[in-house]
């Protein structure tokens, strides 16, 4: 499985539905996702392990899948740097 960083951008409008869609696939999908929408931005983003970018898609509302970014995101170690410099 692979990390993928989504984001989900909406209006002040779709922001209400845009809640109660994730929140309509389970406590544990809405969970995962850290929210904007107080602050003025609206949007949203997750990290989610999945097998492809389309099943990390699914964890995102239909209305806003098209509009949505999804991001495959790795970590680096510090031995992985090291050896970036050394080519």
């Amino acid at each position: 499985m692979a990390q993928y960083l989504i984001e989900t951008p909406h209006t002040k409008e779709e922001c209400l539905r845009a809640l109660d869609e994730t929140l309509a696939k389970g406590p544990e999908v809405l969970d995962r996702f850290e929210y904007g929408c107080a602050a003025g931005d609206h949007r949203g983003w997750a990290t989610v392990e999945a097998k492809s970018e389309t099943q990390a898609r699914e964890f995102v509302p239909p209305f806003l899948r098209a509009k949505a970014r999804v991001v495959p995101v790795s970590r680096y170690t510090p031995e992985q740097i090291r050896s970036y410099h050394q080519k």
